[in-house]
């Protein structure tokens, strides 16, 4: 793989700063993170090096620069993809050196990460070298025919992990998720909390493939080996391989068990539940004969269904020993109904708190939402349901950048109780309430509304919404008669006060 391989890769968008044709044209042999400001002797000849630019400030010399450049081009760097997100932009004091010592500056915009290009060089040289397969398999024979035993007999991931890699002294390997969620690990090795698992992937030290199989940004996995050189990467490419053929085995059982949850979502989707028919849909999914049950509504925002049931599904996973189906539900939302354990919702509520972040560092344009039921008897899982979209719902009052979860008792305020109304219902209620103000007349509607809800937040002080609106008491005054007339309510009373600041919430 050549410099301007990469350059070619249209979903890395990556764009040149400095370099010639000569430049572009070497080859890459490895891939070296660094915010050292000297990395010299961690640098090896052919290598591209990743730098977030950390090491860099606008007020520090241009000899720091100049050292680094030139550390770069002493060890042989074949070329600089610097990091835009720290400082917004390349530095021309960069450019300029390398410029000055032939190293080619490529520039790697806030949204492509790190890891996606280590993950494209070697998949690329990876690739490379199975079109030139050698006469006999990395893998020995008799290590290929006990794999391929297992994985006809079901073995799990972490059995075959085991068995793969026993050969080569067992090194320290996980299998991970895209969201930091540990799926086996091979012997005695030591178990990653999920974020320094997610560092571990987008680090620079160790080794990681993707597992070819139809993951999701969620969901897909990863083989990590957190020291590099252990295994030749033809031995690592076939054992990736025969992981993917595990996962995909996965990937259909579940495939196969979803109509069985779809079945269970329509049975409490009903006002009146068959007591029959519900437990034969418990059974078919193996939920049944549970002491209580929460049901769990997730919405993935602007996606729809199936990256939200994708999202659900490797969330609920993290979860200590979980039982549960996941399946599509309406408006876009994906619906799980899980059996309880030991946990309380309230403990599953908090933990799924902390996932959150975790899936929606997945996809961080994406906004990730979940809203929880209480506890219930199976019998009651139409209500648990409810309960649960009307949480989600409730979680839409918040920043649509940062995830929420919500259990229906978290919903404590009238702004997050009216989230969960439907919004046709919303919009009949802030018609008949508000309408009148909106009719009053061009210019004046908008302001008898600013008025409104300026006099209700500063709980109906004539003096104090004069200030903030910088006109005269007497002029609060005209407005509100204004207001109260036209809409039939009286603002010194609480009950008319609260239909206002309801319907102004409905907006």
């Amino acid at each position: 793989m050549h410099v301007d391989h990469l350059l070619r890769l249209d979903r890395l968008d990556l764009s040149l700063v400095w370099g010639d044709g000569a430049l572009l044209g070497q080859e890459i042999s490895g891939v070296t993170a660094t915010d050292l400001e000297d990395p010299t002797r961690f640098l090896q000849p052919g290598e591209v090096v990743l730098s977030g630019l950390v090491w860099w400030t606008p007020s520090g010399s241009a000899a720091k620069t100049d050292r680094f450049v030139s550390a770069l081009r002493q060890t042989g760097t074949v070329a600089l993809l610097a990091g835009e997100e720290t400082h917004g932009h390349v530095p021309g004091e960069l450019v300029a050196a390398c410029r000055r010592h032939r190293v080619p500056l490529i520039a790697v915009p806030p949204h492509t990460s790190f890891r996606a290009i280590t993950e494209a060089v070697y998949l690329r040289q990876w690739g490379e070298l199975n079109r030139h397969p050698a006469d006999h398999h990395a893998l020995p024979e008799n290590v290929r025919l006990d794999l391929d035993r297992a994985l006809e007999h079901r073995a799990t991931a972490g059995q075959l992990l085991d068995r793969a890699f026993a050969h080569l002294g067992t090194p320290a390997c996980h299998l991970l998720t895209a969201a930091g969620r540990t799926v086996a690990r091979t012997g005695d090795t030591t178990g990653l909390p999920a974020r320094e698992a997610i560092r571990a992937l987008g680090g620079a030290r160790g080794t990681t493939l993707r597992i070819d199989a139809e993951g999701t940004d969620f969901d897909t996995w990863y083989l990590h080996l957190p020291e590099e050189g252990q295994v030749p990467p033809r031995v690592l490419q076939e054992i990736a391989e025969l992981l993917g053929r595990h996962r995909r085995r996965e990937d259909r059982s579940r495939a196969e068990r979803g109509p069985a949850a779809a079945r269970l979502l329509d049975v409490i989707g009903t006002s009146r539940v068959d007591p029959g028919r519900l437990q034969r849909a418990l059974a078919s999914c193996g939920l049944a004969d549970r002491p209580s049950y929460t049901v769990v509504s997730a919405a993935l925002e602007p996606e729809g269904n199936a990256d939200a049931v994708a999202a659900l599904t490797e969330a609920l996973r993290h979860l200590p020993s979980p039982l549960f189906v996941v399946a599509p539900g309406d408006d876009d939302a994906a619906t799980a109904v899980l059996a309880n354990g030991d946990d309380t919702t309230r403990a599953t509520t908090e933990r799924l708190r902390e996932i959150a972040h975790l899936i929606q560092s997945c996809r961080p344009a994406s906004t990730w939402r979940v809203g929880l039921s209480e506890p219930v008897a199976a019998t009651a899982l139409n209500t648990a349901l409810t309960q649960a979209r009307y949480a989600l719902a409730g979680t839409r009052t918040a920043a649509p950048s940062s995830p929420q979860v919500a259990r229906l008792r978290d919903l404590d305020g009238l702004e997050m109780l009216l989230a969960g109304v439907p919004g046709p219902v919303r919009e009949v209620y802030r018609e008949t309430v508000l309408g009148p103000l909106t009719r009053a007349g061009r210019g004046s509607g908008a302001m008898l509304l600013e008025t409104l809800e300026v006099f209700l937040a500063h709980d109906g002080s004539w003096t104090r919404t004069a200030e903030a609106l910088h006109v005269h008491v007497n002029t609060v005054h005209y407005r509100v008669e204004r207001i109260e007339t036209l809409t039939g309510r009286d603002l010194s009373r609480l009950d008319d006060r609260v239909d206002l600041r309801a319907a102004l919430l409905s907006r």
